[in-house]
C-alpha cells in the first residue's frame, strides 16, 4: 500500500465525501460499506461554549501512525478500502474533522473495522485540537474513546 497523507486544511467538505463514496461504484466486489464522520461539537466547558477546535499535528509522525493503522486494519479484517482523513487548521462547531471510509464484502466487517480505526486513531496518532470558545479563550482538548 502505498504510503499518502491523510490531512486536509480546514473541515472536510460533503462534496468530497460524496465524491469518495461515488468512486466506489466501479468496484464489484464491494458489498458493503461503512463511513464515520467526526463532527466539532459545541460543547460547553466551565461555562464557555466550543465555537471551533484548531487541529495541528506531527505530520510526518502521524501519517506514519496513519500507515501504521492502515497495515493494521487490513491485516486484521477482511477489507477491499480504506481511506482515512484528517482536518488541520480550524474547523468549526458543526463542520466534519474526521472521515473514516471502509469496504469490504461484508458489512460485518465494516462495522468492526471502522470502530476499531476510529479508536486506534484516537489512541495513536498525534493530532491535538485546541479547543477555542466564544470568548475567544482555548484549552487543548483531550481525546477520549
Amino acid at each position: 500500500m502505498g504510503k499518502k497523507t491523510v490531512f486536509i486544511e480546514g473541515p472536510i467538505p460533503s462534496e468530497f465525501i460524496g465524491q469518495s463514496i461515488a468512486k466506489h461504484q466501479s468496484k464489484m466486489t464491494i458489498g458493503a460499506h461503512n463511513i464515520f464522520l467526526g463532527q466539532v461539537r459545541a460543547d460547553e466547558i466551565d461555562g464557555n461554549t466550543v465555537v471551533a477546535i484548531d487541529y495541528t499535528a506531527y505530520e510526518e509522525m502521524a501519517n506514519e501512525a496513519m500507515d501504521a493503522i492502515r497495515e493494521r486494519a487490513f491485516a486484521q479484517f477482511d477489507l477491499i478500502c480504506m481511506h482515512i482523513y484528517h482536518s488541520l487548521g480550524v474547523v468549526k462547531a458543526g463542520e466534519i474533522c474526521l472521515f473514516v471510509f471502509v469496504s469490504a464484502t461484508r458489512r460485518k466487517q465494516v462495522y468492526e473495522a471502522t470502530e476499531t480505526i476510529v479508536n486506534w486513531i484516537k489512541t495513536d496518532v498525534p493530532i491535538f485540537g485546541k479547543e477555542i470558545f466564544e470568548n475567544s479563550t482555548f484549552t487543548w482538548k483531550k481525546n477520549s474513546l
